[in-house]
């Protein structure tokens, strides 16, 4: 008797079998006319992924390789239809990085008769396209460098992914001045980017209304940037006209191997040059912007403290907890002011400053006008009070509540956060730390007046036995 199976898997496996189809099949190019078509489940199966592999670069390894997906989105619990590319097993672009295109039933890719690429859904509904219709394009091929393209007859390319960068930059490709990286973190409301500037290159944590930098690199004597590329010492600054002023080196590889590719992690925001191990057959990062955990924006979750043990210690209104770093402070502290409620107050917290910069500031102000103006703008959640260089101070406002860490405890350095008023954090000016100290400080005081006590007892009754034995008269052994 045949089992009775469901369409789910049933479906999975026809997806099996195509992919290991096109894997074994894959071109050098595809030609006007071209369409491929992916069966999608008609119920929502989460971690679901039906893959085509359509085209292939040359054999080097890793070799690059352009597919059509299906993919389960779990925030929407929708499927998405994308085209992506992968070098070896990463990907490194996607065209639905910006907007996914969800569908139901099919995921069909088609390179139309007058050369436009387009993704579609059922009833031929179209979710993504190059819009290169009429250009003269004859083929959709996959380059050396895993740029992928549409092209006419004379290999004049129409339409190109570099153009369109996404998380990764790969080697070769080349980004102009006020053109960027972005990262999108799973189930998260903010976004990281890694942006060209005129004066420097940076990281970025954006989020609503706020956005705040936490890393950038910026080229000697004022130079100004006009593009980089990604070279074969690593990535490269040029200006105006095609000047190398800058680079970012590896740390440990040799000079002829070249970077595969750079890459903006969505999950921490860090940034790295990955190179490829043939040996081990993987990629690995051999140069990364921020290489301690607590210089992360993220390395703990909102309202948690990134300690010197690279640990996590919840604000809370209450007594605080310690957890490994990226754990959350499920029952920690957390206000929305705009939202309603209050009244509210600021809560200094100690030993504290935080690693995002570039939010909005307020210069030679008092701490105190600092605190006000925090407290009067229902979008700010902390402030930071700088007056450590002698006749200026600085007040910086925060919108978001991560990148908090431990720093060296040092005069002029204020950072508080808003809380419900009349309460008080483990975190703050009452730390449960100080008390121990205080504890500890008095139970020593006993031990040591103790020890001094006894001390001055032992030689009182020193001195009394040796002025009793000097009063005795000797003994008559006669």
């Amino acid at each position: 008797m045949t089992p009775d199976f469901p369409d789910t898997f049933l479906l999975v496996l026809a997806n099996i079998l195509l992919f290991f189809a096109h894997a074994s099949s894959s071109k050098s190019d595809l030609r006007v006319g071209y369409r491929v078509t992916l069966a999608v489940p008609t119920t929502y199966s989460p971690g679901f992924t039906g893959r085509a592999y359509l085209l292939e670069s040359d054999k080097t390894e890793p070799s690059f390789r352009a597919a059509l997906s299906v993919e389960a989105f779990e925030p929407a619990r929708k499927y998405s239809c994308s085209v992506e590319v992968f070098a070896g097993d990463v990907k490194v672009w996607n065209s639905g990085h910006y907007s996914r295109f969800h569908v139901s039933d099919v995921c069909v890719l088609e390179l139309t008769a007058d050369g436009d690429l387009q993704l579609k859904g059922p009833n031929d509904k179209i979710g993504w396209r190059t819009g290169t219709s009429r250009q003269s394009v004859e083929r959709m091929q996959i380059l050396r460098t895993g740029n992928l393209v549409l092209a006419d007859a004379l290999n004049n390319i129409k339409w190109q992914s570099f153009n369109f960068p996404t998380d990764v930059m790969l080697w070769g490709q080349r980004l102009d001045v006020a053109t960027w990286l972005t990262s999108f973190p799973r189930n998260s409301t903010f976004f990281y980017s890694f942006e060209i500037q005129h004066d420097k290159i940076a990281l970025y944590l954006n989020s609503g209304q706020f956005k705040y930098s936490y890393w950038d690199f910026a080229p000697s004597k004022n130079r100004n940037i006009t593009f980089l590329q990604l070279g074969t010492r690593g990535l490269e600054l040029f200006d105006y006209p095609h000047k190398k002023i800058a680079q970012i080196l590896p740390s440990r590889k040799p000079k002829t191997e070249a970077p595969r590719f750079l890459a903006l992690n969505n999950e921490s925001g860090n940034m790295g040059l990955y190179y490829y191990s043939p040996e081990d057959r993987r990629f690995s990062a051999d140069f990364q912007a921020l290489n301690k955990t607590c210089d992360l924006p993220t390395a703990c979750r909102p309202y948690g403290i990134c300690t010197f043990s690279n640990a996590c210690s919840c604000i809370r209104l209450g007594s605080g907890s310690h957890n490994g770093p990226g754990s959350g402070c499920e029952n920690g502290l957390s206000v929305d002011p705009c939202s309603g409620g209050g009244p509210f107050e600021m809560l200094e917290l100690d030993g504290v400053s935080d690693v995002l910069q570039g939010g909005p500031k307020r210069a030679n102000i008092s701490k105190d006008e600092c605190t006000r103006s925090c407290l009067e703008n229902c979008t700010c959640l902390a402030a930071l009070y700088d007056s450590r260089n002698m006749g200026t101070s600085e007040c910086y406002f925060y919108g978001i509540m991560v990148g908090i860490k431990q720093v060296d405890r040092g005069r002029g350095l204020a950072y508080m956060v808003k809380v419900p008023k009349g309460t008080r954090s483990g975190h703050g000016k009452s730390n449960p730390k100080k008390w121990v100290l205080v504890l500890v400080g008095v139970v020593d005081g006993i031990i040591i007046l103790a020890v001094l006590g006894g001390l001055f007892y032992y030689l009182i009754w020193k001195r009394r036995k040796r002025s009793s034995d000097m009063g005795t008269p000797p003994t008559d052994n006669r």
